[in-house]
């Protein structure tokens, strides 16, 4: 980095003609801690034009995006508001008003007393009724389109008053910086940029006032249906055709998640459960402490007298299935995302996708390949519930201080034990994190696991959902979230006590 150029000369580089202004500026800002009242009136005139321009990009888009707020509430009132909607459907209430009129004229004139007559009467009367409210709402609208107007100019007005106070404050910060480090190619006042942030305003704005102008010019994107349509159709190809490719392994690996949830749900159900109960307390006492125990002893009561004891069991054994999976593929992927950045490069985007993909859509896909049941809810909680603990492990793993493995190292430490007795221990708070945020997760998704096979809590939360049964849904819900609560102190341990 280049020496920092003397203050004055900077200045001189920074502001050009305005030099003179900007020292005075700085110098008050400099002065004292805090806001100091300063007021650029070129910012409060130009706006986003001048922050462009200074290049002060992360006040730019905020005062940019103000602006044309702005203008869209002006121009949303100047073209009528909603009252345009509105008076259209008084027009068209009127016209099939004034025709249901003229019909029940023609009948009561043949015969006053025939049902017909009379249901046309009702019926015009009614139109009658809707047309006049409709008027009214409408007027009420354009009444309106004045106290829009207004707020959209006082929103303008506020936003570059605001700018114009924060203008000298935001370019003294840059002034620092760019001093700092001496690069005079990014000093000054740079017209292109002001140019192209003035451009933005020529195009947003016209575009904006021709929409409200012909509300049908830019209400949607000029698109071709038959595009959707063949897409969907090639994607249904080639979902038929990776079904049928993977259809050995995918029944291997639905046989070996269904002997594990067997397993787990056999030992739960089939158990006696005072037995059951009595594990559980004693570990919740063993692992977490004595509050933890009351804790648990409340849940498990409250699941055995209101009869979700069996179910909250299934949902335990269906949750114990997706988690240990998740967690025996997640620690290993964590740890090595952990240690190597162009794998946790790679393996990011992919959480992402995960975490951020509605579980109602691969939903689809693991339905298309693994078909409806348990097994198939299993593998949509372990997509659901893998991130949270890859994550915290890697961020774990990597938080761990260099200078700790590099006494382990000057000890004569190998790669192994630094694994298991340096690096996991120090991350382990991590990545205990990691696991209570992944179980959470998987809890989570019983519900939507339900829709598909699942059975546990989650079936009565959406039988209730079907049926509108809000209190039996809030029962069973209060269910999963004593099970969420019961799992993630017993799994933070101690600490959490």
């Amino acid at each position: 980095m280049s020496a920092p150029i003397p203050r004055d000369e900077a200045i001189e580089r920074f502001a050009g003609r305005n030099s003179a202004y900007y020292r005075e500026a700085f110098r008050r800002i400099g002065e004292r801690r805090g806001y100091v009242p300063s007021f650029n009136i070129s910012a409060a005139l130009l706006g986003p034009v001048w922050l462009g321009g200074r290049r002060l990009w992360s006040a730019f888009w905020p005062f940019l995006i103000a602006d044309l707020l702005a203008v869209v509430l002006v121009a949303f009132a100047v073209s009528g508001g909603a009252s345009t909607e509105q008076g259209a459907r008084a027009d068209r209430l009127e016209t099939l008003a004034a025709t249901r009129a003229l019909e029940a004229k023609v009948a009561n004139d043949k015969d006053a007393s025939s049902s017909m007559a009379r249901s046309l009467t009702r019926s015009a009367s009614a139109l009658d009724q809707a047309a006049k409210d409709a008027r009214q709402a409408a007027e009420a609208a354009q009444s309106g389109a004045s106290l829009i107007v207004a707020l959209g100019g006082g929103l303008f007005v506020a936003a570059r008053i605001s700018a114009g106070g924060l203008a000298n404050h935001l370019a003294e910060r840059r002034f620092r910086v760019w001093r700092l480090g001496g690069d005079t190619g990014t000093g000054g006042f740079s017209l292109p940029h002001a140019l192209g942030a003035a451009a933005l305003l020529m195009v947003f704005v016209p575009i904006i006032f021709l929409h409200f102008a012909d509300r049908t010019l830019f209400k949607a994107f000029p698109s071709d249906p038959a595009w959707n349509s063949d897409t969907a159709a090639w994607l249904d190809t080639a979902i038929g055709s990776l079904s049928s490719t993977v259809a050995p392994a995918a029944g291997a690996l639905t046989r070996a998640i269904n002997g594990m949830l067997g397993l787990m749900e056999g030992i739960l159900t089939q158990t006696p459960w005072p037995v059951v109960m009595a594990v559980i307390l004693a570990l919740a006492w063993q692992l977490a402490g004595f509050r933890v125990f009351l804790l648990t002893f409340v849940a498990v009561s409250y699941l055995a007298i209101l009869g979700y004891w069996e179910k909250s069991m299934q949902t335990v054994a269906l949750l114990g299935t997706a988690a240990l999976i998740s967690i025996a593929i997640g620690i290993p992927l964590g740890v090595l995302c952990g240690y190597n950045k162009r794998v946790a490069a790679i393996v990011r985007p992919l959480l992402d996708f995960m975490q951020t993909m509605p579980a109602f859509v691969y939903l689809i896909p693991v339905i298309a390949l693994f078909g409806i049941g348990k097994p198939s809810g299993i593998i949509a909680t372990i997509i659901f519930g893998i991130p949270p603990v890859v994550r915290l492990t890697a961020l774990g793993i990597a938080s761990v201080p260099a200078s700790v493995r590099e006494a382990a190292v000057a000890f004569g430490a190998s790669s192994t034990f630094i694994l298991f007795k340096v690096d996991l221990p120090t991350a382990a708070p991590s990545i205990m994190a990691g696991i209570s945020q992944t179980i959470l997760m998987c809890l989570s998704m019983v519900v939507i696991a339900a829709l598909i096979g699942a059975k546990g809590l989650g079936e009565d939360v959406l039988h209730a959902l079907q049926y509108a049964a809000q209190g039996q849904g809030l029962l069973a819900g209060l269910a999963i979230l004593l099970c969420a609560i019961v799992l993630d102190r017993v799994v933070q341990g101690r600490q959490s006590s």
